[in-house]
């Protein structure tokens, strides 16, 4: 159903996957250390209507590396890219790195993008404070199983078994917050990934050259904010939310119950309830 294509964006080569031309375009951007294909969820409500594009960032999946390169801006560069070559507005939806890359192409390129919608974006002073979250030793420990040609099945039991601090100073197994078909599919996708798509992250460099209070006051499309609970994983504090569905000037948000940052995955039926009425909203 999918075609796969590679564009050069400038900078690297990057893997698209597309389906059929029934609609306008709709190009998904997934999160660090996942593929494009990781929005499977979403596709069957989408299918039919809209011609759907999935990229792989660059350092994932078959898109190319780039050294050195792996901070949003660099992201956003790529994203606009694929966005302009595309030919006509395109609708955005970003997951966690996707969605702040997605609000900074709508930013950049307001003339090529009708519509967003930004899956429970990491905001700047939670990723600020990431060393202080459990992420930042699950993302530490998952940099070392990167990029290492092993069977899925191996990998899997080793992401189980990364042990996350929790705040009452004890630690909890990925394996015991995660069922398995999850780690399985975060497995299959570390053999092509870039050990180096973490540096920026945990190096604290990741949003350089990208001001999050400006990308959001440029973004003058529609967009749909669906955020997870911050107590369950979500990556997008209240106070954050607040201000950024008060700055983007057509912003409709939805707090999505029960799931932390993996939306599209843990509660997949109400994300493409939420975005395909979203979507026929758009003019």
């Amino acid at each position: 159903m999918f075609t796969e294509q590679f564009t050069n964006a400038g900078e690297v080569r990057l893997r698209l996957l597309s389906g059929p031309a029934d609609g306008p375009p709709l190009l998904f951007l997934h999160g660090l250390s996942r593929v494009g294909r990781d929005f499977a969820p979403l596709f069957p409500a989408v299918l039919g209507s809209w011609a759907v594009h999935a990229l792989d960032h660059r350092g994932h999946g078959k898109s190319g590396c780039a050294t050195g390169g792996y901070r949003v801006a660099d992201y956003v560069r790529d994203a606009a890219a694929v966005v302009r070559a595309l030919g006509e507005p395109v609708v955005l939806f970003g997951h966690s790195l996707g969605a702040v890359t997605a609000a900074g192409v709508a930013a950049a390129e307001p003339d090529h993008v009708r519509a967003v919608v930004l899956e429970d974006p990491p905001s700047a002073a939670f990723v600020a404070r990431l060393d202080r979250t459990p992420y930042h030793a699950q993302f530490a420990q998952v940099q070392k199983l990167a990029g290492r040609d092993r069977p899925v099945a191996d990998i899997a039991r080793d992401l189980a078994e990364i042990h996350l601090p929790q705040p009452n100073g004890t630690t909890v197994r990925l394996g015991d917050v995660r069922d398995a078909t999850s780690l399985r599919f975060s497995a299959r996708c570390l053999p092509d990934l870039d050990p180096g798509v973490f540096d920026p992250l945990l190096g604290g460099s990741w949003f350089d050259g990208y001001d999050e209070a400006e990308v959001w006051a440029a973004v003058r499309c529609p967009a749909l904010l669906l955020r997870g609970e911050e107590a369950r994983g979500g990556m997008l504090p209240g106070a954050d939310a607040d201000r950024l569905a008060a700055t983007i000037p057509d912003c409709t948000r939805a707090d999505v119950a029960g799931v932390g940052h993996l939306v599209h995955w843990l509660a997949a039926e109400a994300c493409a309830r939420l975005t395909l009425e979203f979507l026929e909203s758009l003019p």
